[in-house]
């Protein structure tokens, strides 16, 4: 069963500095039909306005992870960590039992696009913690490279949630495929491009949650796609 989620149809706020859309219910935008699926919480695309950005503010039992998209997101916290994260890197902070964190547009000319994806802690209480990991272009065009697993990696960041989430570019007509284990649901976020999954055209900002499907397959159907897939429980 595959349940698609489309672009126009996701929550959306413009607050100037700040045009994003919501996937699932946050902040003000409420849809009791779409409260997350399984452990994913939150799937936010956020457009940034230069010398703009988020201030200083609290979080704590959740997994948050930022995949930058366009331009560069500037990350700073209560454990002391200062970073900037691009395209190509992906983020994860667990805030466990607290934490404080500010994001802002690094670049003072140029906007910067992103995904915010909250998933939820198998636990609450788990010490709070930052991982910034490399996804180089290559590893990703035309397979599914493994960026975040409640294992960890050098490659992968650590989620503390029997998920696993993994990135693909696909140019047409290069396609991939992922196997998905008994009681396992998956759900496909498209940041750019045009694929197919699994029969189902999708386009930039659409989403679909899969059950009782025995395997994921995305094809690419133009020439600059790029797609998350969640591996979940």
């Amino acid at each position: 069963m595959i349940q698609i989620r489309r672009a126009d149809e996701r929550g959306h706020a413009d607050h100037g500095w700040l045009n994003t859309y919501h996937t699932f219910s946050f902040s003000d935008y409420h849809d009791p039909k779409f409260m997350g699926f399984r452990s994913l919480r939150v799937i936010n695309e956020d457009w940034v306005k230069p010398g703009h950005g988020f201030p200083t503010h609290p979080h704590r039992d959740m997994e948050i992870i930022t995949y930058v998209l366009e331009g560069s997101l500037e990350h700073k916290d209560s454990m002391g960590t200062g970073s900037v994260i691009r395209p190509g890197e992906i983020q994860k902070m667990s805030a466990g039992t607290g934490i404080r964190h500010s994001e802002f547009n690094h670049s003072k000319s140029e906007p910067v696009h992103l995904l915010q994806i909250w998933i939820l802690p198998q636990e609450d209480g788990i010490k709070p913690m930052y991982e910034q990991k490399a996804v180089p272009a290559e590893e990703k065009q035309g397979k599914l490279r493994l960026i975040a697993s409640p294992a960890g990696s050098n490659e992968a960041v650590t989620i503390y949630q029997d998920m696993k989430l993994y990135a693909t570019a696909l140019d047409a007509p290069q396609s991939v495929q992922h196997e998905l284990g008994q009681e396992r649901y998956a759900w496909v976020q498209v940041a750019r491009g045009k694929v197919k999954v699994n029969g189902n055209e999708l386009y930039a900002g659409d989403g679909a949650a899969l059950a009782a499907e025995p395997k994921v397959e995305i094809a690419g159907l133009d020439g600059n796609s790029e797609v998350l897939l969640f591996d979940l429980a």
